[in-house]
Order: C-alpha cells, then structure tokens, then sequence
C-alpha cells in the first residue's frame, strides 16, 4: 500500500487500524474510496464462506474452527453476518455473543456486519471489507453468513471455498433445497451428528453427491463438544490456491456486486419508503407507474 498520511493503513498486528479501517469502509467515510483503491490483495489467505440454514449451529462451529486453525500465532479474521430489518433497519449482531470466547485473543479478530437489506445475506460492502481484511496480511478470513436459504448463493462469489452446515433434521428437505443453495457448498458439514437420523441424513447426502462430477466432501461434527472439528480445520488448512479460472470467476461476481451497489447508491431506502407510504394514498396507485414516473438521484463517481 503507498504511504499516505490520509489512508489508514491496516494491519492483522494492530487490530485498532483494521477496526478503523473497516468503519471507514462500512460507513463511506471520507476516504473510504481511496483506501480500497490502495489495497495491496495479493495476500493467498482463503476466504471461508460457512453458511446453512437458520439452527445449523454456524456460530459455534466458527467459534470451534477458530480454536483449531489458531495455532502457531495464525491470524485469523471473523465477519460475522446479521440480518437487517426490513422495518427498523436494526440489527441484532448477536453473533458476538457465541463468539465472547475470543474476543480478547491477540490473534482473532470478530466483526459484526447487518445484511443492510440485502435477500443473499452478504452486501457491497462484504465484500469491501473481506478485501479490507485480507489487505490486512490475516492467515484465515472466515465469512459466517445469515442462513437464510437459496438465496445465499452469493457467497459463491466471495469465498475461495463453501461450508455448507446442515443438521439431520434437515434430511427431509435435501430435495427443496439441493437444486439451489446444495450446489454452492465446496464441503458439507453435517452439525449436531449425536442426534437421531444423522446417520441416515449422511448416507442421503453422499448419494446425492455421487451423481455430481467431482466428490465433495461430507464432515460429521457436534461444534459444542468440538468433535469433528479438527478435520474440517484440516480441510481449511489444505484449501489449493484459486486457479485462474476460479480467480477470475470470483472477481466477475465480485465487480457485478459492487457496481450494483455504487449504481444504487443513491437510493435512501428509508426516503423510498417514505415516499411509497405517500403514494399509496392516492387512488388507483400503480408500482410501476410510480417508478418509471420518480425521479432517483443517481451518485456521482468518487
């Protein structure tokens, strides 16, 4: 990164400048712009997406992994992501919570970050901040997603590799949910395996996957008791670099997703609604005639 006074410059050795670094980033702060533009991204760190459904146990298998993989002073970095309301635009951030363990670890580093409306339960600004991170020189960046179904196929575009957490109770679903979010996973977790069916759910779950080109694996762990959780810190450990081909994948969704959001910038969503809440009070109120009618202020470029 070019030394300039004015770009905070982050570093996994002090957490205080990555922290600010990311606040600039998350709130588009003066600077913001420039930062990203001066990040060095040639850091190899494997960026791990774990997602899965509402109850998967996600939290507490990342609070497990994180144990595992820091050893030997490794870095390791956590965004962890919350939904927003589509209400009151709050967010819980409760992952925190189940992450308390190590929030005092010199060598882990935990964010929270709300979806911002975002239906794939990552945001523009995931990204930004992933980027962020691995500019940082972190050994592990690890993504815990929302879990809110097939649309979190987004993740595909930002991670380097796929954790997909399921219970056994969710045997009984693999068919409505295989044909989208089943087909982004890298490797299956099957979380709390000491309940009734996991064997069943196992054995399903490897025959679905043996009809599809490339074997994928398929853990068995119990995050609360850390059981299982050393192989799958071992697959994380053992991640191949990108490949081109992936590389350039990955950059495509990730460019698609940012200028989406710049495009879109302009756009208050708490002024639209405003402005919907207006509308509908006159009679015979149609969407589509009120949008091609409003008039949106596009941003500027920075």
């Amino acid at each position: 990164m070019p030394a300039n006074s004015n770009i905070i410059q982050p570093t996994c050795h002090d957490f205080k400048t990555v922290a600010r670094a990311l606040t600039v980033v998350e709130n588009d702060l003066p600077g913001a712009a420039e930062l990203l533009r001066s990040l060095d991204l040639s850091n190899k760190a494997p960026v791990v997406g774990i997602t899965g459904p509402p109850g998967a146990g996600k939290s507490t298998l990342v609070n497990a992994l994180i144990t595992e993989l820091n050893t030997g002073g490794k870095k390791i970095a956590v965004l962890a992501i919350d939904p927003t309301s589509p209400f009151n635009f709050g967010s819980l951030l409760g992952d925190r919570i189940r992450m308390a363990t190590h929030f005092n670890h010199p060598d882990v580093f935990i964010r929270s970050l709300a979806t911002r409306g975002s239906l794939g339960g990552l945001s523009a600004k995931t990204i930004e901040m992933t980027d962020v991170l691995r500019a940082s020189g972190f050994d592990y960046i690890l993504i815990e997603t929302v879990g809110v179904g097939q649309s979190e196929i987004e993740i595909a575009g930002l991670a380097d590799a796929t954790l997909l957490v399921l219970v056994p109770e969710s045997g009984d679903e693999i068919q409505n949910i295989k044909s989208g979010i089943m087909e982004i996973a890298d490797a299956f977790i099957i979380n709390k395996a000491d309940r009734d069916g996991a064997d069943t759910y196992y054995n399903t779950l490897k025959k679905l996957i043996h009809q599809k080109e490339t074997a994928i694996p398929i853990y068995k762990a119990i995050a609360s008791q850390n059981t299982g959780i050393a192989e799958i810190a071992e697959y994380v450990r053992q991640l191949p670099h990108t490949s081109n081909a992936r590389r350039a994948l990955l950059l495509a969704e990730k460019a698609y997703q940012l200028i989406r959001h710049q495009r879109m910038a302009g756009i208050d969503k708490k002024k639209l609604q405003q402005d919907i809440a207006e509308a509908i009070e006159k009679p015979g109120f149609n969407i589509y005639d009120w949008i091609s009618s409003a008039k949106f202020e596009m941003p500027t470029s920075k």
